[in-house]
């Protein structure tokens, strides 16, 4: 029998079923992701919920809070977080120092012009290269743009066309393109399809080892048709 290829939104069906419905554990707003991300190392949604809430119990989030209190400090706060404190301290000054001074505090102002302004702008801190850009301009409501999940662009590829490619952007691209194409330019369809890629990903179709076998999407998946195949 021929493998049927599913639609987009026939398999966030699927996974929104298996995994339930799913929502942000990371802040929203702008200036606070980026906060939020640095307060990680290695960063994942556990490490950095780690050093957030230590960062905001013992020195406080706000720029005006973060360039009052001393580098040792702000380590300090971060170290639950993981590795490089030292460092991830001296980035969240800067990354402060930068919204006070460049954008008077207003960090999501400076992001309502075009795309590529908005972008470009948030390129400008540290660790935040395309896929967090639009992560954070989807999840803050500034446009629905078409975000793929940094550490799961492989469940999209696999799922549509197979095993995926060595290269990390031409597979973030593949999984970007076949969102744009299927799911509704909307912000709540968009950062639905977000989470649950995501959620998927880390659980199930992990970049090694994916649990195929206890996998909802298994059935119309072109990686495990693919393995089938071999074995």
């Amino acid at each position: 029998m021929t493998r049927a290829k599913p639609t987009i939104p026939e398999l966030l069906d699927k996974l929104e079923k298996f995994h339930g419905k799913q929502e942000p554990c990371w802040p929203v707003d702008p200036y606070e992701f980026i906060m939020w991300w640095q307060c990680g190392y290695p960063a994942s949604d556990k490490s950095c919920a780690k050093g957030w809430d230590k960062l905001q119990r013992e020195v406080g989030i706000e720029p005006c809070d973060i360039l009052a209190a001393t580098t040792r400090q702000v380590a300090s706060a971060l170290k639950p977080g993981g590795m490089l404190p030292e460092l991830r301290a001296m980035r969240v000054i800067e990354t402060a120092m930068k919204v006070e001074d460049q954008f008077g505090g207003d960090l999501r102002g400076a992001l309502t012009g075009p795309l590529f302004a908005a972008r470009k702008t948030l390129k400008q801190f540290p660790g935040i290269a395309d896929p967090g850009a639009d992560r954070i301009l989807l999840f803050a409501g500034i446009t629905p743009i078409a975000a793929v999940p940094s550490n799961t662009t492989q469940v999209l590829v696999r799922i549509l066309n197979g095993q995926e490619s060595e290269n990390y952007f031409a597979n973030y691209r593949k999984a970007q393109q076949a969102i744009e194409a299927e799911v509704p330019k909307t912000i709540d369809a968009r950062t639905r399809a977000y989470l649950l890629v995501k959620h998927h990903g880390q659980e199930i179709c992990k970049r090694t080892k994916p649990k195929c076998d206890g996998c909802p999407a298994s059935a119309n998946c072109a990686y495990f048709a693919g393995k089938r195949r071999q074995s």
